[in-house]
């Protein structure tokens, strides 16, 4: 790593005085893009598009709905579409670099009434999500954000910690939503819901990783939603990732070469046809870790960390067969710790060899036609594949050791997803469609009692079954003020025949120009992990004790006020209720699943559990103008479920506050402005860990001294509250059509030690917190050219 470190640093030196001596002419940049309707997403024609801090550069959308604006000077700006019968938009922070285009997709709203009829003000683009069936609960998530906020890390899993409502942890980028485990998030990639997409998936966390293989090269804006979602989302309980990918530059070649201590990138993209506007998009990273296992001798380290992501989009207009695009994703992880003699033994764990590898993809090809009468049409067929190997064995104090664990899964899904999307008038819009997804699944799960005992078989499962869901929803503009949605969505699970019907409904008042006010309630289900379904008990004599449970069901009710300060202002307030029932839990037990943060259940479970979660969100945001930022985001809220036990207890996830402080300044550098210093802090202040009582004399009775807790109380006990620092610095370099980054990024530079159980002191014989101090360091130069 030594050796890595300073080959990074000759290189930065090279480069910098290399780029010092390049000419002085500041560069200028293209900005080209496409304007949609925002109900139907049909092409407008005859836009003006220009830049609100420089007038005189401007130009109109063609037939397509294309513009096109040239020779814009570096650095940021903000531009305003307009046309007549819509109401203005506005894209704030568009930051020009002089190495890449940049293309943007504008969503126009149309006008109710005339325009003289109300004021029409201009719309943020990130006021509102880009799903116009979206009143309530969801927010737009800007890819540019994530490379710039401080604790974003590249990675867009790590930027929604900012939000209000969301916590997460250091050590996995985990989401937890209002208080809910990070597994009941649902992530989806062009419409289709896909495996966890994280480093290291469900390692130390169920629902998070290390850092997600989706990188911000290829992710274009998304949405992401906190609660009662539109009826086009199924099997979410929690909140739903909504993830989509970019187009390529189908004009101009552009690549992209990023080296840093956490791993190595190229990203390209460019025209297959300049003609008919084909791209392609791919971006590819190593982890620096894996490259040094790979070029160092065998043996010469102890501890291995390996992987590697791959993500690319190719994209083909016709003239009259629609659009077509291919689609991917695909990530391969490995493990290995460091094998400790017995000397070095602190904890049990100390004298375990665990291993593992996860591979994880997703594939498709999509289609979107537009038909003569304005309707959308759009189909995506794809396959998505996540296979697990891990093997876990103790050593005794002779070094022989015996197995622990042994688990393989391996998921096939076949996934077919048809929507129809046509703005009937300027009052109706309407959306229907239909997902089925055909599950394949082959997996065994042993684990032994204690651990010098044999292996037993806990589940096991080989077969395929089916996941159909079907909804409609509707959009009511009754006013240019007043917009209603009204959605059902149903879905079926063949493997039990167990279905849920779900209604939808959401309204916002638009109470004068600078407030507003909205209303969204929503019935939602989510079905287990395959494994679950496939426990087998001894006792039992191996029947599947869990095949027939049902869908875990939330009601969602979440209200909004939204007041537009100023041009650059803005505040949300967003109290929430959540009930959820039909949740698996064991019998007389605290356990359930809504506290699920471990890969496997081994237990017999029933539905008959419950969950409540209220609370809060505030969100201060002044967006970026004369290159200063800042966000303030709170959550004050409560989480709770009610177990097989019948009393209800506090979630493992039950923070019950936490607050948000980001900032950031870019100053213009250089003879002619051409170059951008920017700083990025956030301070996050959470509530602690929570965990359940120690009981100390079951433990110390244990053969393998396993911490056992007292569960009738569980999670009632808190660890002090979690102060977490993030930073972000970086100086960009632009010269003629190549710029050069560097930056330095950290993540808890407050040095905050994350618990992870109690375990029992071998060296002391005392039962303890295990805590870990978790810090992400990344120091990286990218190269665009």
């Amino acid at each position: 790593m030594k050796q890595l470190s300073i080959f990074l640093w000759l290189l930065i030196s090279i480069l910098f005085s290399v780029s010092a001596s390049a000419q002085d002419n500041k560069p200028v940049q293209t900005i080209r893009g496409t304007v949609i309707d925002h109900a139907s997403g049909s092409p407008l024609p005859y836009v003006s598009v220009g830049l609100l801090d420089l007038p005189s550069i401007g130009t109109t959308t063609n037939d397509e709905g294309k513009f096109e604006i040239k020779n814009v000077s570096v650095g940021r700006h903000d531009l305003q579409a307009t046309f007549v019968g819509y109401e203005p938009a506005v894209f704030r922070e568009i930051m020009l670099t002089s190495a890449k285009e940049i293309y943007l997709e504008i969503q126009l709203k149309e006008s109710v009434l005339q325009l003289d009829e109300i004021v029409i003000r201009p719309r943020i683009n990130k006021e509102e999500p880009l799903n116009s069936m979206a009143l309530s609960g969801a927010r737009m998530l800007s890819v540019e954000e994530a490379s710039r906020f401080a604790g974003g890390m590249d990675d867009p899993a790590r930027l929604v910690s900012s939000f209000a409502g969301v916590t997460s942890a250091v050590g996995s980028n985990g989401i937890s939503v209002h208080g809910n485990a990070p597994s009941l998030l649902q992530w989806r990639l062009e419409d289709v819901e896909i495996p966890n997409p994280n480093h290291f998936a469900d390692v130390s966390s169920l629902g998070g990783g290390m850092l997600s293989s989706l990188s911000n090269n290829v992710l274009g804006n998304s949405d992401f939603y906190t609660s009662a979602f539109p009826a086009e989302f199924n099997n979410a309980v929690s909140g739903v990732f909504d993830m989509k990918m970019r187009n390529g530059n189908s004009q101009k070649f552009q690549h992209t070469l990023q080296a840093g201590v956490l791993g190595l990138d190229v990203a390209s993209e460019g025209p297959l046809s300049r003609k008919h506007n084909a791209s392609y998009l791919f971006n590819y990273r190593y982890s620096t870790t894996g490259l040094m296992n790979k070029v160092s001798p065998a043996g010469d380290l102890e501890q291995e960390m390996d992987y590697q992501d791959l993500n690319f989009r190719l994209n083909f207009p016709t003239k009259k067969a629609g659009v077509f695009s291919v689609w991917g994703t695909a990530l391969i992880d490995k493990i290995k710790p460091e094998i400790k003699t017995p000397e070095e033994w602190d904890y049990m764990d100390d004298a375990k060899d665990s291993r593992m590898k996860q591979t994880s993809a997703a594939a498709g090809l999509s289609h979107r036609y537009f038909l003569n009468n304005g309707g959308l049409l759009k189909t995506t067929l794809a396959t998505t594949y996540s296979k697990t190997d891990a093997w876990e064995s103790i050593y005794d104090n002779n070094m022989n050791s015996s197995p622990f664990l042994d688990f393989k899964s391996q998921y096939t899904n076949l996934v077919l997803t048809s929507s129809f999307n046509k703005k009937y008038s300027t009052k109706h819009t309407n959306k229907t469609g239909i997902t089925f997804t055909n599950m394949n699944y082959d997996m065994d799960f042993d684990l032994a009692p204690f651990y010098t005992e044999s292996l037993e078989r806990i589940s096991e499962g080989k077969g395929n079954t089916n996941l159909i869901s079907a909804y409609t929803s509707s959009l009511f503009n009754i006013s240019d003020r007043l917009s209603a949605t009204l959605g059902l969505n149903g879905q079926l699970l063949t493997l039990n025949n167990s279905w849920t019907i779900e209604p939808r409904a959401s309204i916002k008042w638009q109470a004068s120009a600078r407030s507003s006010f909205g209303f969204a309630y929503g019935l939602h289900s989510r079905m287990e992990k395959m494994d679950v379904y496939f426990v087998k008990m001894q006792a039992t004599g191996n029947e599947l004790v869990n095949k027939d449970l049902d869908f875990t069901k939330t009601h969602h009710v979440s209200l909004s006020y939204n007041y537009r300060i100023s041009d650059d202002m803005n505040l949300r307030v967003e109290p929430y209720f959540q009930y959820l029932y039909d949740v698996p839990v064991i019998a007389d037990s605290s356990y359930s699943v809504l506290n699920r943060s471990t890969f496997y259940v081994e237990d017999a479970l029933v539905n008959k559990g419950n969950g409540r979660n209220y609370g809060v969100d505030i969100t201060f945001e002044k967006y970026m103008t004369k290159g200063l930022y800042y966000m303030v985001t709170a959550s004050v809220f409560n989480s709770e479920y009610c177990g097989g036990d019948g009393v209800w207890h506090n979630t493992k996830f039950n923070r019950n506050y936490v607050i948000n402080g980001l900032i950031g300044k870019e100053w213009m550098m250089g003879r002619n402005k051409q170059d951008v210093l920017s700083i990025n802090l956030k301070l996050t202040m959470q509530g602690g860990d929570r965990y359940s009582p120690i009981d100390e004399a079951a433990t110390l009775a244990h053969p393998d001294k396993e911490t056992q807790y007292d569960e009738t109380k569980a999670y009632s006990k808190q660890l002090s509250p979690m102060f977490l620092a993030n930073y972000t610095l970086s100086y960009r370099m632009n010269r003629s059509k190549v710029s050069h980054e560097f930056a330095v990024k950290g993540m808890n530079a407050t040095g905050y030690k994350e618990y992870f159980g109690h375990e029992y002191n071998l060296k002391t014989s005392v039962i303890e917190p295990r805590r870990l101090k978790n810090a992400i360091f990344n120091v990286t130069y990218r190269l665009d050219f």
